[in-house]
């Protein structure tokens, strides 16, 4: 009997080429979508109508605004950086395509990401894609062990040039469209925008500051900034100046040199170990810090179930709270939790 299968399709190359790959490879197939921004296009529909495939709209722009809207806004207003995308993971892609899976009946769901899951013996294993430019694991460090037990990344072997060639194959018209760069409610980069239309207020300016309080000038309000930054101050400084803190009660935004950016220590909070058991001593891995880095040596030391303190071997720059430090014991994700502010 074969598996059936709900695939999430966003109308890109990723979800179209691995809808075809499950289907070449003997799976009963639907396609859906999650209706999340109101910027869907058509394009699911028509690969998955010329797959010969079922095809379900879900409307959950709701729930999207409340988890990933709402958390992305007052997260940027708290002074941390946020990844909406990781969030958006968590609590739409895969539980609502689970949930939706059971009504249908489907054994599994699959996606277009680049990541791929093994089994070991009783544990399943969420592993690098084997082409590390397109790897994505790194936003899918909140998964389960329940959930990778139903999840397949059909294209965790493959990489881009194979993927469109597939697409290519398969004669869809989607084969050589572009990868979107953006997130997928602010797709000019404009986060401040977002967020002040979200809420309907503008963002009150204030104080930049140095690390002894001495004003520097004038911000343009705290959700405009994030640790690291140095363009777009604003500032005629004789020196070269970054932001090195951001306090939204005070809404100050610190600035300093960029040898101030560099620590050793972080603390992690929700924090999910993918093996669904906590370590009880510290654990010797390689964390990640910002989605585009290299993994950094580092011990890192369970705090209860839900957070971690991390140790780094060299000094890391401009460890943001609001980010996603992720733990990799080669190319097996341990798992991987929120860092946050540290005094």
């Amino acid at each position: 009997m074969k598996k059936k299968v709900l695939i999430a399709m966003s109308g890109g190359v990723d979800s179209s080429a691995a809808a075809l790959l499950l289907q070449k490879q003997g799976y009963e197939c639907a396609g859906a979508t999650l209706s999340l921004c109101g910027n869907e296009t058509d394009g699911a529909k028509r690969i998955a109508d010329g797959l010969g495939m079922p095809f379900y709209i879900f409307d959950e722009h709701e729930l999207f605004a409340r988890e990933v809207m709402d958390h992305f806004v007052s997260e940027y207003r708290a002074g941390r950086t946020p990844n909406p995308c990781i969030d958006c993971n968590r609590c739409m892609k895969f539980a609502k395509l689970f949930d939706r899976a059971d009504i249908l009946r489907c054994s599994h769901i699959a996606t277009g990401h680049y990541a791929r899951i093994e089994r070991s013996g009783e544990k399943y294993l969420l592993k690098k894609a084997l082409d590390p430019s397109k790897d994505q694991s790194y936003v899918l460090y909140a998964m389960t062990q329940a959930q990778l037990a139903r999840t397949l990344f059909p294209l965790g072997e493959l990489n881009k040039r194979e993927t469109r060639q597939l697409a290519e194959r398969g004669g869809f018209i989607n084969a050589q469209k572009p990868d979107s760069q953006d997130i997928c409610f602010a797709q000019d980069g404009d986060y401040a925008k977002i967020i002040e239309l979200h809420t309907g207020k503008k963002s009150e300016s204030g104080d930049f500051v140095d690390a002894e309080g001495h004003v520097l000038g004038r911000h343009a309000g705290v959700i405009r900034y994030t640790i690291g930054q140095h363009r777009g101050l604003g500032l005629s400084l004789p020196e070269k100046r970054f932001v090195t803190a951001i306090d939204p009660v005070k809404n100050t935004v610190t600035l300093g040199a960029e040898s101030e950016l560099y620590r050793r220590d972080a603390r992690a909070a929700e924090f999910n170990w993918i093996s669904g058991e906590t370590p009880d001593a510290p654990v010797r891995c390689r964390v990640k810090i910002r989605y585009r880095q290299t993994e950094q040596w580092a011990w890192v030391t369970p705090r209860g179930d839900s957070e971690a303190e991390i140790l780094f071997d060299e000094p890391q720059r401009a460890i943001t709270p609001g980010q996603a430090a992720v733990l990799y014991d080669g190319d097996t994700v341990l798992g991987g939790g929120v860092i946050q502010v540290r005094s």
